[in-house]
Formats: structure tokens, sequence, C-alpha cells
């Protein structure tokens, strides 16, 4: 096995790590700001990291049913003529303005979900809501990830005739990926009685810190994100569209062992991420479960963390593959250990690791496998693949795919019991199913789904637009 001793070459690597660390800092800032749809995974694509360090917006300012727009990008000026009429209860008024800013611009999760509740205007409807965290820049793609799922499922059930003849309206939350907010957020949509159900939240930290509050005010909470596996004694009302972190770590353990035929690991985490920290505890014990070894543990949250002396120590000491766990504010960290390990030995990531970024490493990146609930290529002419691309005039993602189950979910929670208990007892019964994007909708008592994860490997392709893709593996 070769190891990295060239002092040399380390020098080499570390200035050409500086050089490309700056200049994907920029590539992304830009990234994240474009208006457009992307094929690639970073359109639909976020943090898993909780952030409680900014201050508290008021709770008025992060909530709306179609009065203001919480997507801080520039808003066509019909959208905004949509949302001043629907405002002020000009109902029709604000459907032709929305109808018209969708035609410039069909990728606007936000604009589609307003659209559909200014089509309801006064007539009855049952609402939920949907708390993403817009406001935080690590994860404003995975808030319109969510999104869209969200409005697919509500503009497919209002255009059927609605949830037996009534309609349904959404209401958006922005948590802003921060706990605390969260909580506020929570409190505010608890203490709405129109509110049925929740689609939330993102990040297993914020989902832990909001579920109790959901428990309490018996309304349902449906992560569509969240895998850190405390979440499945949160509470009665506290339910998953996605596999937990031990659905994950075995699937990743099973390849190592049983494909790659290797017992030594290295782990790189966050120990400030409830979802890093999960995955990291459940992969160790799924690894020594089937005989395998993991040969050091290394926190990408510190602020000294060198991924060369990382990667010389875990060499040292016979690592045989990498694994990373990292949330998407350590992704960068994470990226600089694929960079440094130019290939020499095989890696393992989880899903924040599913990233137009994880792509832009280029070459360094081939042969990289990420667990995820699910890809696009594993089920290209699914009904609702095939709607999505149409819809969104795009490639769409597994939060989507989530996010869309969860709404699911909640339409048929509603159908079979309109009542915030009713919702509950409905999703917690044995028979419980709903039809989902690409699988059937179950519960174990937990509130976990029973579904397997996809693995996928990045290989050299043009799907993307960077040169390489994710590709499922059999």
């Amino acid at each position: 096995m070769s190891k990295i001793s060239n002092q040399k070459e380390l020098t080499t690597l570390a200035l050409a790590l500086l050089i490309t660390g700056s200049l994907l800092g920029v590539g992304y800032w830009f990234f994240t700001r474009s208006n457009n749809i992307n094929t690639s995974p970073t359109a639909v694509e976020g943090s898993s990291s909780s952030q409680t360090s900014r201050s508290i917006p008021s709770v008025e300012n992060v909530i709306s049913q179609g009065e203001k727009s919480l997507i801080p990008k520039s808003i066509p000026p019909e959208k905004q003529a949509g949302l001043t009429a629907l405002a002020s209860g000009k109902y029709q008024e604000a459907v032709r303005n929305l109808e018209a800013s969708l035609q410039k611009k069909p990728n606007d999760p936000e604009a589609l979900v307003y659209l559909n509740n200014a089509r309801i205007g006064k007539q009855k409807a049952y609402t939920i809501a949907v708390a993403v965290p817009i406001g935080d820049p690590n994860s404003m793609g995975t808030a319109e990830a969510v999104l869209r799922g969200v409005a697919q499922a509500q503009n497919e059930i209002n255009q059927a005739g609605g949830i037996v003849g009534i309609p349904l309206k959404v209401v958006i939350a922005d948590d802003k990926n921060n706990a605390e907010l969260a909580q506020t957020v929570a409190e505010t949509l608890v203490n709405n009685n129109e509110i049925l159900g929740v689609v939330g939240h993102y990040s297993s930290g914020v989902s832990l810190a909001a579920a109790p509050i959901y428990e309490e005010g018996n309304l349902v909470a449906i992560s569509p994100i969240s895998t850190s596996v405390k979440l499945s004694t949160a509470g009665d009302y506290i339910f998953r569209t996605v596999p937990s972190d031990r659905f994950a770590a075995n699937q990743l353990v099973k390849y190592m062992i049983g494909e790659l035929n290797q017992q030594k690991a290295v782990i790189f985490y966050n120990s400030q991420s409830a979802y890093s920290q999960s995955l990291k505890d459940e992969f160790i014990t799924a690894l020594y479960g089937d005989g395998g070894e993991v040969v050091d543990v290394f926190d990408l949250s510190y602020s000294d963390f060198n991924a060369f002396k990382s990667l010389d120590t875990a060499f040292q000491q016979g690592v045989e593959v990498i694994v990373l766990f990292p949330d998407s504010s350590t992704v960068e960290k994470a990226l600089q250990v694929v960079r440094v390990n130019r290939k020499q030995l095989p890696i393992l990531a989880g899903d924040d690791f599913y990233a137009v970024d994880t792509l832009k490493v280029g070459g360094d990146s081939t042969g990289v496998v990420v667990a995820v609930p699910w890809h696009i290529l594993a089920d290209p002419y699914s009904r609702f693949t095939q709607e999505a691309n149409q819809l969104w005039r795009g490639d769409v993602n597994w939060r989507t795919v989530m996010a869309y189950d969860a709404t699911q979910a909640l339409i048929t929670g509603i159908q079979e019991q309109p009542s915030r208990t009713g919702v509950q007892q409905a999703l917690s019964a044995s028979n419980f199913s709903a039809e989902g994007a690409t699988s059937v909708i179950k519960f174990l008592p937990s509130g976990d789904r029973n579904q397997a994860v996809q693995l996928v490997e990045i290989q050299p392709g043009n799907r993307s637009g960077v040169g390489y893709d994710f590709v499922p593996l059999p």
C-alpha cells in the first residue's frame, strides 16, 4: 500500500489545494445564486447541520401562504404582482400573475405553491405546512428541492379535484436551519388549528429540536431529509419518508466488506452535526458487527483539521477504505480528503456528499460511492420522474422525491381522517399505505420508513454538466 510520505509532494499538494479551494468557493457563490434549475445534484442539494449562531427573526417574517416571498432571490415582476394581489385578497389577479411568472420561470416551486393557494381563494381547504431551510446559505438548494416535492404533490391532488373534493393549501415556513427558530416555527404551526400536518424539518438536529413541540401539540411532522436514528424515538407524531442512517450505514458496510473485500476504515465526520454523528455511530456498529475495524476517526469540525496529516496517520495504521460523513458545512473539508487521497484508496460517503461540488473535484472523485435514498437513473421511466421532468424542466433528486412522498402520506392520512389526531392514527395503522413517487409508503411503528437505500458511484459523464455524474450501482 502506498503512503503519503514525500514532503515535497505534500507541499505541492497543499498549495494546489488552497488554490482549488478558493476557486471552488467563488464558483459555489455564483452557482448557488443561479435562478435556473440544474440537472446536477446541487439543484436540489443543501445542508444537514443546524445553524444556531444567527439572530432569530420574527416568526411573521418567515411564514407565508402567498402574501410574501421567502426566497431571497430577485423576484420576477409578475410574481411580485401576484403576491401583492394575493395579500389583498384579489385571487383571480393573483392567479393570472403567478401563472405568467411560472411561464417565465417554471422551476419556481414557491410560485407554484402560491398559485395553488390563490386558486383556492376563500374556498374550504385542508391545510398543511412545509418547513424548509431557505435562509441558510448552505441549504438554499435543498429548500427548493423539498418545495418542489411538496408543490408537485399539491398541484397533482388539486388538479384531480382535491382530497375528496376539498383542495389542499400549503403554508411555507423558513426555519433557516436554526434549531431555536425551528422551535418558534413549530409553536406557531401548532397554534394554527387549520394546519393538519407538517412536512419537515431538514437537518436532524433541527427536527429533533422541534419534535417535542409537535408531539405536545398533537401535530404530525414528517421529515423528508432527517436521517438520525434518534428521530426513531422522538414521539408518536414524528415520521419520516427518508430511510434512517441505520439503512445507509448497513448498505455501505455491506459494500465495503462484500464488494471491496476490505476490513479497515478511517472515518471523517462532524461531531457538531446530529446527522453526521448518527451515521458515524451506525457505520461503526455495522462494521464491527461484520468483522471490520475502524482504525481512526477524525473530526471535520476542528478548526485545525488537516487532511494531509489525518490521511498520513490513517495510512500508517493500515487503513484500506476512507469513509466520509460530513454535513454540508464540512463538505469542503471532506473534499480536501478526496483531493489528497488521489484515488489511492476507495472512498465511501453519506448522502450529504451527493452534491455538484463533489463532482467538480474531477478525476480524484472518480469511484467515490455514496449512499442515497433514490436516484433518477435507477427509475428513469416512472410516472413521477416523467411528470417531474416536464413540470420543473430538469432532473430532480432524492430530496424532492422524499418531500413528495411526505406530502402524499399526509394527503392519504387527511383523506382517511381529516383531523390532527386522525392523521396520526391513520399513519400509525399497521395497514397504512400511500402511493409514493416510485414506491409504496409504509411506516414502521417507530415512524421510520422501511425502504432500502441506493448506492451511486461517481463516473465520467455529461448529465451534470461538469464532466462527472453519480451513477447507480447494480
